[in-house]
């Protein structure tokens, strides 16, 4: 289903073999990795989810694929934790030997979270920003964006409960986390990296009721101070 609040289109390569992941409704679903360039050599490896109506339609010798979806979200225990996982929804796929540093996000959504503005250790303004994007169903998906220099200075003066629309390109980073053994954990982080953002026109203040606890609590506070 077309959702313009939530729109991605990128061009890359399958990495491997597909894995089922689940089903719903009796169709199956499968989860990879599609590696996709940056102008800069670099290279994406994005999570994609790929309904099984659309396998039929993968080429034999793993050619470049154009995809089209949407940036969604959903919670996972991971070590008996809860964490926040990032996946490109495939909705439609093609053939695409051209452009192969296609990677385009549209997202209008509200901001769950308050911003986080600081500067890197070489002085480079960053803000990153927690967006909630309605989806059918009353669902809604929970996307880490983060936004640069000038961007970063006007993303910090949002507040939580503001709709935001951007565009900007999903990103994988690596990072590692300090455990409390004292050893360091090398995991992965996928955001939408901005191009461009402005204040989107209020929509309903309400999340569903499958929000996160966090996300309500910061959310519904953010609401009441906006409104006061």
């Amino acid at each position: 289903m077309e959702n313009p609040n939530n729109r991605i289109i990128a061009v890359g390569r399958l990495d491997g073999e597909l894995e089922l992941s689940h089903e719903v409704m009796n169709e199956p679903f499968y989860t990879g990795t599609l590696l996709v360039k940056r102008l800069s050599g670099a290279v994406d490896r994005l999570p994609v989810t790929i309904p099984g109506k659309l396998m039929g339609l993968l080429p034999e010798d793993n050619s470049q694929l154009l995809v089209t979806g949407q940036v969604r979200s959903y919670n996972k225990v991971v070590d008996g934790a809860g964490r926040l996982m990032v996946t490109l929804f495939v909705q439609s796929l093609a053939l695409s030997p051209d452009n192969d540093t296609l990677n385009r996000v549209t997202l209008t959504g509200a901001l769950c979270k308050p911003p986080i503005y600081r500067s890197t250790p070489f002085g480079r303004e960053i803000c990153d920003m927690m967006l909630a994007v309605n989806r059918a169903f009353g669902k809604s998906d929970y996307i880490p964006c983060i936004a640069w220099g000038r961007n970063a200075q006007y993303a910090s003066r949002f507040s939580v409960g503001d709709r935001v629309r951007l565009t900007g390109r999903l990103q994988s980073r690596e990072y590692q986390k300090l455990l409390e053994n004292g050893e360091y954990l090398l995991r992965n982080a996928y955001e939408v990296s901005c191009f461009t953002l402005e204040a989107a026109e209020a929509e309903s203040s309400a999340l569903p009721a499958c929000a996160p606890p966090e996300v309500r609590y910061a959310f519904d506070a953010g609401v009441r101070k906006h409104l006061s």
